[in-house]
């Protein structure tokens, strides 16, 4: 069983690295012929390394200037703002009310009481060292107890406990808050080793996102990175694009293995888990371009899974939604869209999988069956069920 799973593995891995590394927006991906099943031994030059990137999916209109930069409006990054900064001590600037609210919790309570705490102890050790040393003291105490300073350092570390966890438990309940009527949807599905979206709310249209990697690194055809596109390891050659002051609600989930889907200027990271949603909710305050990046170790390229969100106002969403070929929901109306999981019955690559079948199959007639008809035998074993197939109410 194990060297079974083993070639299959291997199948899959090299159908993959046989896919094209990237290509542009406008471009609809190629249809690939049904891979043929793995030998016993990989043919020479057959690299066994999954594939990093992944074909975008074409867009209603590519020339509008709604997509001018990276797929987004036209925006360039702003110094010190949401991306690291070189020289910089301390949390980017946040752009959310949680976030607002964990840098002033960390600025003014985690940080303070973690300082006191720490010269505390170390006046302490100093102390000792100096009033309890050997010339001072020949002859060692032996007291061993004092029951004074022994429910002090019980009862202040419990103090401070719990003058802590009153304002953490807030921000951990307010972090997973869940999404009020009339928010965005934003779905992050993560694959080794990029990032795919879909926007379920504005007509179910995907974006994939690769990192742009640099003019030295680059492919024939390919387009290198740009200061106007991004710091380095952090652009992207698709941007998501979310709405300021709208409610957006984010749902992650994985294709391969567990990612983490994470933003530091929104306060966000989200575990995107294979064969589970997991969600949350926040709103984003200033407009703007805020970088992230994948922050769970996926494998061998897990640096480089970077995110890109362009912050634009509503109307400039709205038409930036219409130019990916995307429609507006009603505003105020609670989403009713299904989510499905990767896999499951209703999922993209279920969707066409089912289209694949049919098309190859054909149409199929439904005859009737005979009411005196028998239902068919099962070799399903190791069961009691006396049932035939079919029969699931019995």
């Amino acid at each position: 069983m194990a060297a079974g799973l083993a070639l299959a593995s291997l199948g899959g891995v090299a159908g993959h690295a046989a896919q094209p590394t990237a290509t542009p927006t406008s471009a609809a991906p190629a249809p690939q012929a049904a891979a043929a099943p793995q030998a016993a031994a990989a043919p020479g030059g057959v690299s066994n390394t999954a594939p990093t990137t992944a074909a975008a999916m074409p867009t209603a209109n590519p020339s509008s200037p709604e997509l001018a930069m990276d797929g987004a409006p036209a925006m360039t990054v702003k110094p010190m703002i949401g991306q690291p900064t070189d020289g910089l001590f301390g949390l980017q600037p946040q752009v959310t009310k949680n976030g607002q609210f964990a840098h002033w919790m960390h600025n003014s309570i985690l940080v303070p009481t973690i300082t006191i705490i720490s010269l505390f102890v170390l006046a302490l050790l100093f102390w000792v060292s100096f009033r309890y040393r050997k010339a001072r003291n020949p002859v060692a105490s032996k007291t061993s107890h004092n029951t004074f300073i022994e429910i002090i350092w019980t009862l202040a570390p419990v103090v401070i406990l719990v003058l802590i966890a009153v304002p953490s438990i807030g921000l951990l309940q307010a972090q997973f808050k869940p999404a009020p009527s009339g928010a965005v949807t934003l779905k992050a599905i993560g694959n080794q080793w990029y990032w795919t979206y879909q926007y379920p709310d504005n007509g179910g249209f995907e974006i994939t996102a690769n990192m742009l990697k640099e003019k030295a690194d680059v492919a024939a055809g390919e387009r290198p990175r740009t200061d106007a596109d991004g710091p380095k390891l952090l652009a992207t050659d698709n941007r998501i694009v979310l709405p300021v002051g709208v409610p957006i609600r984010l749902i992650t989930t994985s294709n391969d293995v567990i990612h983490s889907w994470a933003v530091p200027a929104f306060w966000i990271k989200l575990d995107a888990i294979p064969g589970r949603l997991n969600e949350t909710s926040f709103t984003i305050e200033k407009p703007g371009l805020y970088f992230g990046q994948c922050s769970e170790l996926c494998g061998a390229r897990h640096g480089y899974m970077p995110i890109a969100v362009e912050a634009v106002p509503p109307a400039e969403y709205a038409a930036w939604v219409k130019a990916k070929g995307g429609t507006m929901p009603t505003p105020g109306k609670a989403s009713d869209k299904v989510i499905p999981q990767p896999g499951a019955d209703g999922s993209a690559a279920k969707v066409e999988e089912a289209a694949e079948t049919a098309n190859a199959t054909g149409p199929v007639e439904n005859v009737a069956t005979p009411a005196n008809a028998t239902a068919p035998a099962t070799t399903q074993g190791a069961t009691s069920n006396p049932a035939g197939a079919g029969n699931a109410g019995q």
